[in-house]
């Protein structure tokens, strides 16, 4: 690449570098569909300037950090997450302020992963004579700045939001005893972290019998610790239902100062029943549905993406997440495995619909990480399917013919 060997950096530098991370991490779940990036300007060894990315569509993390700077700008040494843009997409690019601005050098995480910059935002610095140094793959900030580019790039690569799926069990695997009891198979400490997840993301999503189950709020409760920046607004809470049936009393659908509420449900849900649901904070997003009547999931994640939705923290129940995994849309695992037994062979488990036919095809995890909560432990990675499982997944008439319009 022209901007020349990659370097694992100094321990002079990495404390910039995690600054710039955790400025990153502050605004984790409020700019989409924009990446979460964070900036640190450095001069004379002092930082002169920080920021991070603004809500929709307001400066980049670069920009902040130079208006921050002033003049201070010149001549000092940029750390940053990701690579600065150099496209015009509701803001300038953030390549052309840096060069007006006289930075001498640029230091970044991780590649632009959307095509359009990919690259050539590093070009057009180093063309304008600025010093540009890319971080190796293997420094473990470079891995923290990609682990926060996920959701950014499965929204530009894909065109669906990335999928978080989040479950608490016990030792034995189920996710409630056989009468449906949950509350709660997980302590305190797992709880709050759950709520930090849920801080990240830009929607919620449960299934239908989650909603008239459990009746959720599927609100963010941080503690008042939280290092995180406040929220333009919360994530938006959604269900999926295909035949549009939810209780009227149902607490998402009657408590708007919650936060918006929106129903993905079956293009042949009746008039009537849309009427019964359309009520202040709540929306309804209709979406075509498989052969069997359901709501076609993969259709569902890119109407979302549509919507400028880029991370989505699937909650349950056990079928939306069983078809998730059949579809192979789960792109990351976050489970809280409490030491307890229930037993039951009818207790429910995490992931039902159709599975995988052997135990060679599983899925397994990448890039784990497992964590002590209390007296629970979380284990969390990214999913990686196995190509012969890839052969022996189905995909909906309905979605392959949007995937392939032109087949016949």
């Amino acid at each position: 690449m022209p901007e020349g060997p990659a370097i694992v950096l100094s321990e002079q530098e990495r404390p910039l570098m995690l600054r710039a991370l955790a400025l990153a991490r502050s605004v984790e779940g409020r700019t989409s569909p924009r990446p979460p990036v964070g900036a640190v300007l450095v001069r004379d060894g002092q930082i002169v300037g920080q920021g991070a990315t603004a809500p929709p569509y307001g400066p980049h993390a670069e920009v902040e950090a130079l208006r921050a700077a002033g003049s201070q700008a010149r001549g000092a040494d940029l750390y940053v997450t990701l690579e600065p843009c150099c496209i015009a997409l509701h803001t300038p690019p953030c390549t052309e302020a840096l060069i007006a601005a006289g930075v001498r050098r640029v230091v970044v995480a991780a590649h632009d992963p959307n095509p359009r910059v990919d690259g050539r935002g590093l070009a057009q610095l180093q063309q304008a004579g600025i010093a540009v140094v890319l971080l190796d793959e293997v420094d473990p900030q470079a891995r923290q700045a990609r682990e926060l580019l996920r959701p950014f790039a499965t929204f530009v690569r894909s065109k669906r939001p990335y999928v978080t799926v989040k479950w608490a069990m016990t030792l034995d695997g189920k996710i409630a005893a056989r009468t449906g009891d949950a509350f709660w198979i997980s302590g305190p400490p797992a709880r709050a972290w759950s709520h930090e997840l849920r801080d990240r993301v830009d929607g919620i999503l449960v299934g239908a019998g989650t909603a008239r189950r459990d009746d959720p709020l599927l609100t963010v409760r941080l503690a008042a610790s939280s290092e995180r920046r406040p929220r333009h607004q919360p994530p938006r809470r959604l269900v999926i239902t295909s035949s549009g049936q939810l209780p009227p009393q149902l607490r998402l659908l009657n408590t708007p100062e919650a936060g918006e509420t929106w129903l993905l449900i079956g293009e042949q849900v009746p008039a009537g029943q849309r009427a019964v649901l359309t009520r202040p904070g709540v929306r309804l997003i209709e979406v075509p549905c498989e052969p069997t009547g359901r709501v076609d999931l993969q259709q569902a994640l890119q109407r979302l993406a549509a919507e400028g939705l880029m991370h989505i923290l699937l909650e349950g129940g056990a079928a939306l997440t069983g078809s998730a995994f059949d579809c192979r849309c789960i792109d990351h695992v976050a489970v809280i495995v409490a030491s307890r037994l229930i037993g039951g062979a009818c207790a429910p488990v995490p992931l039902a619909g159709q599975g995988l036919p052997r135990l060679s095809l599983a899925a397994t995890l990448d890039d784990r990480h497992t964590q002590a909560l209390g007296d629970d432990l979380l284990i969390e990675g990214e999913v990686c399917y196995t190509s012969a499982a890839s052969a022996t997944s189905t995909t909906s008439p309905a979605t392959e013919a949007a995937q392939n319009p032109t087949r016949k």
